[in-house]
């Protein structure tokens, strides 16, 4: 028994030692010295975690890739992003580069996208007041674009469009199976933006940046796929080449250690990849479709129409606030007043700091690049050309009042003893006729007159011997141009109407 004792008290003794030594390794492996967080992470746990993420470096691919075919300059810090020297007016070559690995956005294959290029400021506090900016700009060279498609020298460009409120935007379709190059033309030079005119080096930076959209189910580019842009700055002709020349000097005289620290020059820009431009509203389900605008709110008045007596003049009663042709003394308001009446309201808020004097200073050339060949030759010949000769012109004067001068001259005659008295005047009034109609005479008579067209029945036209002709249509068509006619009326017993005969 007492054996028995013993081999417990044994086995209890070992069992603490034991448990004494666990607790102490387990301190010695929780210690600081042995803790480390990368022998945590070899673990072959986190290892395979690891490996099913995607690798750092890998970044992600752009569908499509565009280049500029022009040199970086050479003065730029490795860290810094690329710039650019353009010549202005000069025509610069945009790769539009298919950059799609195998099945990425197969459901543009087949199909044409939208791009749309647009010169933007590179500096932030510029780009808030790019609207006035702008505006100077456009105030300073009326006529000119911003930014230009060169047509003739483009390769694979359908449907280019640009918009005339938009006067550093241009678009287009492109096929990005097909091979496409847009040749572009920037005419703002850096130095117009600032407030001191130092030359070419030191005005603005500009953006070149290109927005490419595909179609959706209805028809509509508005489909963001792919924005990219690069930093420019445009000088006068030649001057860009100066510049590049300039800057290669200056890496010439630094040392190789200084040399380091700077970007070579390449050939060609990469337009890098950014943020969609914000402002695309004005994308359309159509290239073609005349640009919408804001209605400018002009003032109610009436306008006159092709019914009036004359081309030129309203009828008699009718207030007219819309001037009829423009001259140097119109103001603004009246000048926007007149783009309305002449259907050209779509270039109303365009104008809509243009007088009368500003309006007819533009030229033919001017016009056809702000609003297009159509619409440009259009309102060049509106604000030019005369007021357009009527087709048949008569003077006519009613009976009742020639009669009375003729009574009043005989008067007057009388009492002086059969000497002639110049003082009666008879008046006649103009009526210019378009269509060379019955119906068109007999409103215009009605109109001079102050009655109702439906109070005349029938117009006729003394013949000889006093017989009456009825007029009709081709009567009216044979009429002697400027011919005077004398006008009564008879009573017509049946209705509450006239009979108005021309003698």
């Amino acid at each position: 028994m007492a054996w028995v004792l013993k081999m417990d008290e044994d086995i209890e003794s070992g069992l603490v030692h034991e448990f004494d030594s666990s607790l102490s390794g387990i301190g010695q492996e929780l210690g600081s010295g042995a803790y480390s967080m990368s022998d945590v992470l070899a673990l072959p746990i986190f290892k395979q975690e690891d490996s099913n993420l995607p690798p750092e470096n890998e970044s992600k691919h752009p569908p499509f890739q565009y280049v500029l075919y022009a040199a970086t300059s050479p003065a730029i810090k490795l860290h810094d992003e690329t710039l650019t020297y353009l010549n202005q007016g000069q025509s610069y070559e945009v790769r539009m580069l298919d950059n799609r690995k195998i099945g990425d956005l197969p459901e543009i294959s087949g199909k044409m996208v939208k791009s749309i290029i647009r010169v933007v400021f590179h500096d932030r506090r510029l780009q808030y007041t790019e609207h006035e900016q702008l505006q100077g700009w456009k105030w300073n060279r009326p006529g000119d674009r911003l930014l230009d498609l060169d047509i003739p020298m483009s390769v694979g460009i359908i449907d280019p469009q640009t918009n005339p409120a938009q006067l550093n935007t241009i678009e287009f379709l492109w096929d990005p199976a097909k091979h496409t190059s847009a040749f572009i033309q920037v005419h703002c030079i850096s130095t117009e933006f600032t407030p001191r005119k130092h030359g070419g080096e030191k005005g603005v930076p500009f953006r070149i940046q290109i927005d490419t959209f595909k179609e959706n189910e209805s028809g509509e580019y508005t489909e963001h796929l792919h924005s990219a842009s690069c930093q420019i700055k445009v000088f006068k002709p030649k001057g860009a080449d100066r510049k590049q020349k300039t800057d290669r000097e200056k890496m010439d005289k630094r040392t190789a250690q200084e040399k380091e620290k700077y970007q070579p020059s390449y050939e060609t820009t990469i337009l890098t990849e950014c943020s969609p431009w914000p402002d695309n509203a004005y994308v359309n389900s159509s290239p073609s479709t005349t640009p919408a605008f804001a209605t400018v709110q002009v003032a109610a008045c009436s306008v006159p129409d092709s019914n009036s007596s004359s081309p030129n003049h309203q009828g008699e009663g009718t207030p007219q606030c819309v001037v009829e042709q423009l001259c140097p003394a119109t103001t603004i308001q009246e000048a926007q007043q007149w783009l309305h009446k002449n259907r050209f309201a779509t270039y109303a808020r365009l104008f809509s700091n243009f007088s009368g004097s500003d309006l007819l200073k533009l030229t033919r050339d001017d016009l056809v690049q702000i609003c297009g060949s159509a619409d440009g030759i259009r309102l060049f010949n509106a604000l030019k050309a005369r007021s357009v000769r009527p087709r048949l012109t008569i003077y006519v004067c009613q009976e009742s009042q020639r009669a009375q001068n003729i009574s009043q001259l005989v008067g007057s005659r009388d009492s002086e003893n059969g000497k002639g008295d110049s003082r009666a005047i008879y008046v006649y009034h103009a009526i210019y006729l378009e269509e060379l109609t019955t119906a068109e005479l007999s409103k215009k008579i009605a109109t001079i007159f102050s009655i109702s067209q439906n109070q005349i029945n029938q117009v006729y036209r003394q013949g000889p011997t006093g017989i009456h002709v009825l007029v009709n249509d081709q009567m009216v068509h044979n009429l002697q141009d400027e011919s005077c006619f004398v006008i009564s009326t008879i009573k017509d017993e049946n209705t509450e109407g006239f009979h108005v005969i021309l003698k």
